[in-house]
């Protein structure tokens, strides 16, 4: 019989965490019925954080996706009026994708839908473990080592 795996459990709690967010903000999204899939939600989040309107291109590099795959997203977004395709003014060649109106409406949507959500899945937890996860999930996302209370060597 062999010992357990800490990192394998850990590996294992994480996936399951991350299924169970996904289903919880899937449910939350049908909820609003904005006419939106989960991929066409990450592109306009994505879009959000540009301050002048993309390139495909550089939409399919942060997205981490084929180009062909963002036309798929921009064609279902363009169709429902959350986007729309702009000449670039230096290069009439270059398509350029920026948020309307309606995209902006449907982004402030997806974050009380994601808030929600998260609301739902911290509810079990108490203010100071709350405050715990978010140290630990900081340290998890930013790659750094979380002080033990008490310990300021780190």
């Amino acid at each position: 019989m062999t010992a357990p795996d800490p990192d394998g459990l850990l590996a294992e709690q994480l996936l399951r965490l991350t299924r169970r967010v996904h289903r919880i903000q899937k449910r939350h999204l049908e909820r609003r019925e904005l006419g939106v899939t989960p991929a066409q939600s990450r592109l306009l989040r994505t879009l959000a954080h540009y301050g002048s309107p993309p390139r495909m291109a550089d939409l399919a590099e942060r997205l981490e996706v084929v180009p062909r795959a963002v036309t798929t997203l921009v064609d279902g977004l363009e169709a429902s009026g959350k986007v729309r395709r702009v000449p670039d003014p230096a290069n009439r060649r270059v398509i350029r994708i920026e948020l309307t109106g309606d995209g902006r409406a449907a982004l402030r949507e997806l974050r009380a839908a994601r808030r929600a959500a998260a609301e739902e899945i911290l509810a079990p937890l108490a203010d100071e473990q709350r405050e715990a996860l978010g140290e630990l999930l900081n340290a998890l996302i930013d790659g750094t080592a979380v002080p033990r209370h008490g310990d300021t060597s780190v």
